[in-house]
């Protein structure tokens, strides 16, 4: 059965999130046009295991990719701490990697050389044959050695994305952040890369926190659900634990009753929420 747990409620004992990445009392405001503090997030509490896959819903302007910016050191929180193993977060990290929905390729560069850039920025003491052997494995772990010295205007928005996904797994980093990384291609693109993504985390777990506005494709890949009311002033309104184990198959989930009762209560939770000003 779906369990369900508000933001004040214990959350459930699958992993041991006390050491990983600890989010506590987060507040964050804005300066709005009249001089105004605008508050944006409100009291988020959250603690992620070291190897857990969640997902961040919620309407648009309700803070999800603030959020995300704050755990990747892009943001400043108002109040509040972020912690990972116990260290604070207040700046860019390469413990931390962030893919995009916009790929973020540099345009004059080869997709061998986009990811070679980023190993050789964050892994300094590897050899020059170490860092080639890591290029080459993380290209064909997204399956792209035959693009490998395409530039991003000869390859597809698929590519580019799966370009931008080794890229960051390539620094080897403790977390993974992805803001809507499938929001900019087609239905089947779209799904095909949320496998080959389900399957390189599978093979090779780490944390990840994903924001998506897709309820069928947080419960496809995520461990848990965080559901955000809307703003101003949103705050987790429900956490929702995913209850089918990895390796997932799409066309089995969707032959299960507790998929459907997941995807209803979720999205019920969602239209309860859609009309309340952003």
């Amino acid at each position: 059965m779906i369990e369900s747990t508000a933001m004040s409620v214990s959350q459930p004992s699958q992993f041991d999130r006390s050491e990983f990445l600890k989010i506590e009392d987060l507040h964050k405001s804005f300066k709005a046009g009249n001089g105004r503090e605008s508050l944006v997030l409100k009291e988020i509490n959250l603690t992620i295991a070291e190897t857990e896959y969640i997902s961040v819903i919620g309407h648009s302007g309700c803070g999800k990719s603030t959020l995300l910016r704050i755990v990747a050191g892009l943001e400043k929180l108002t109040s509040g701490s972020v912690r990972l193993q116990g260290k604070e977060i207040c700046k860019p990290g390469c413990d931390r990697m962030m893919v995009f929905q916009q790929y973020s390729l540099l345009p004059w560069l080869t997709v061998r050389q986009n990811i070679r850039l980023a190993v050789d920025e964050v892994l300094t003491h590897l050899s020059p044959v170490e860092k080639k052997e890591l290029v080459n494995e993380h290209i064909a772990m997204v399956n792209l050695t035959a693009a490998a010295d395409k530039y991003p205007d000869e390859i597809s928005g698929g590519m580019k994305q799966r370009v931008g996904i080794a890229r960051a797994l390539s620094t080897r980093p403790k977390m993974l952040l992805m803001d809507e990384p499938f929001g900019a291609l087609d239905a089947l693109t779209r799904g095909k890369l949320q496998r080959q993504v389900l399957e390189i985390w599978e093979s090779h777990r780490q944390a990840v926190m994903m924001i998506t506005h897709d309820v069928d494709e947080a419960i496809y890949m995520s461990d848990r659900i965080v559901l955000m009311t809307n703003g101003p002033a949103a705050t987790i309104g429900e956490i929702l634990e995913v209850p089918f184990q990895h390796p997932r198959d799409r066309a089995q989930l969707r032959q299960s009753s507790d998929y459907y009762e997941l995807r209803n209560h979720a999205l019920n939770f969602l239209d309860s929420h859609f009309g309340a000003e952003d």
